[in-house]
């Protein structure tokens, strides 16, 4: 089913989208904009921990990702990006890895330049030798994870992209109580993505946070503080002013939301289902490829809850003149429709599956009507769907699309995302995801659990 809880978590300055362009596979959504579209959101597995289990499948285990250079003066970069994992180190509470990406196709085409340059200063191959040595083809990250206790575990990575001067660096502090959790990250400097792909960065992000479990009662809220430091700055070619949630400043946020879901139907497995196959391997439990999508349904769910901020500090204009509200209250509501047809056991024609989930994000926007303050600050309702068809086996196909309505462009497709996913049974609800969305022109493999 469509995820629901984005529609509070985006509100928030931790909702993580998959992104190639950082070795940790993520960048933030910012704080304000419309929900992402579903398909969007990065592995809850650390890219480590993803890497280590991706490189048993692929050759030599490297995996490949797509993206295009984010600034003009690095446009002989390449695309293309190979990822591995060169150490790693698990132990009972402690996890240590050490990934390495390549750009090949900028690689290749500066070595061939510099063997058909003439130039009698240095010998051809000595030049050819050094161009191998260049840091700008290379990037590499260590990720470290320890387990402090049985309730808190510390994560640190640092990355280093030969492209850029600057290092990143992330460190996340996890506590989990009986009935919430509570982390506290922080990022110098921190990369953000708006909602039209482009990049942002924020040199200092620091925040403070405490999430409660989703109750039976389906109650949930969570409350954090973040401090903005330092002046955000786009990375290439960013048209427009900066998001007003990025400039530099301390936010206080609280929200809480309600959610419930009904079956309308449901064909409930049965023992003749988990009957024993057999084939050339032997007999084993027919199972569905996902735990999750193992029965045929029509249901509805829906979400709605509230938001409050405060800016304790920083200034509420910018050299825009573009002012900042200092406190504001808001509602949020999402629907969501699914409908799944087949088992997903079978190797063909067992699953079919379709989400639609409308999304209000703002109703203080919906109520004052669609005006030229709506138009521009882009907070009309959303359309969320997504598709999913078994290809054959655990492969299916799948589509994310979000769609704007009444926005100043009227009723239009804002955002796809493409996949294939390859579900594996052993993991229960574990997927290989490479996807790809032409509107960011980027695409990578990812390992996803429990995610669907």
């Amino acid at each position: 089913m469509a995820n629901l809880r984005t529609s509070m978590d985006a509100s928030f300055y931790d909702l993580n989208i998959a992104t190639p362009q950082t070795l940790t596979g993520y960048a933030r959504s910012i704080p304000g904009e419309p929900v992402p579209v579903d398909g969007a959101y990065a592995s809850k597995l650390m890219r480590m921990q993803q890497l280590s289990l991706l490189g048993i499948g692929f050759p030599l285990g490297i995996i490949p990702s797509y993206s295009p250079p984010l600034s003009s003066s690095q446009k002989e970069s390449g695309s293309l990006a190979l990822q591995s994992i060169w150490l790693k180190q698990p132990a009972e509470n402690w996890w240590l890895g050490l990934v390495g990406q390549i750009r090949p196709l900028k690689l290749l085409s500066s070595i061939k330049a510099e063997a058909l340059r003439g130039d009698s200063t240095f010998p051809r191959f000595t030049r050819v030798v050094k161009k191998l040595f260049d840091k700008s083809f290379y990037s590499v990250g260590l990720s470290s994870h320890l387990d402090l206790s049985e309730s808190t575990s510390l994560l640190v990575n640092v990355e280093k992209d030969g492209q850029r001067k600057n290092r990143r660096t992330k460190a996340v502090l996890l506590h989990k109580l009986s009935n919430h959790d509570v982390t506290l990250e922080a990022s110098w400097p921190e990369l953000f993505v708006d909602r039209n792909g482009k990049y942002w960065d924020m040199p200092e992000s620091i925040s403070l946070d405490c999430l409660s479990l989703v109750s039976e009662s389906g109650l949930r809220y969570r409350c954090g503080i973040h401090k903005n430091g330092g002046s955000v700055e786009p990375i290439g070619s960013v048209d427009g002013q900066s998001p007003p949630s990025l400039r530099p400043g301390i936010c206080a946020k609280a929200a809480f939301s309600y959610e419930k879901s009904k079956d309308l139907w449901r064909k409930a497995e049965t023992k003749e289902d988990l009957g024993l196959v057999k084939n050339e391997k032997g007999e084993f439990r027919n199972m569905a490829y996902d735990l999750r999508m193992k029965e045929p349904h029509v249901a509805l769910s829906g979400i709605f809850g509230g938001t409050c901020e405060a800016w304790l500090s920083g200034s509420n204009i910018d050299g825009t003149n573009i002012k900042r509200s200092t406190f504001g209250t808001d509602l949020f509501g999402s629907l969501c429709f699914a409908m799944q047809h087949g088992k997903f056991r079978k190797s063909y024609g067992d699953l079919t599956r379709f989400d639609a989930r409308f999304d209000v994000s703002s109703a203080a926007a919906l109520v004052n009507g669609f005006t030229d303050t709506l138009k521009s600050s882009s907070v009309s309702p959303q359309l969320n769907l997504i598709l999913q068809q078994q290809v054959a086996g655990p492969f299916v196909f799948r589509v994310n699309s979000k769609v704007a309505l009444g926005s100043s462009s009227g009723i239009h497709i804002e955002d796809v995302i493409y996949s294939l996913n390859y579900s594996m049974r052993y993991l229960a609800s574990g997927k290989v995801v490479a996807w790809y969305s032409p509107k960011r022109k980027e695409g990578m493999v990812e390992m996803r659990v429990f995610e669907f």
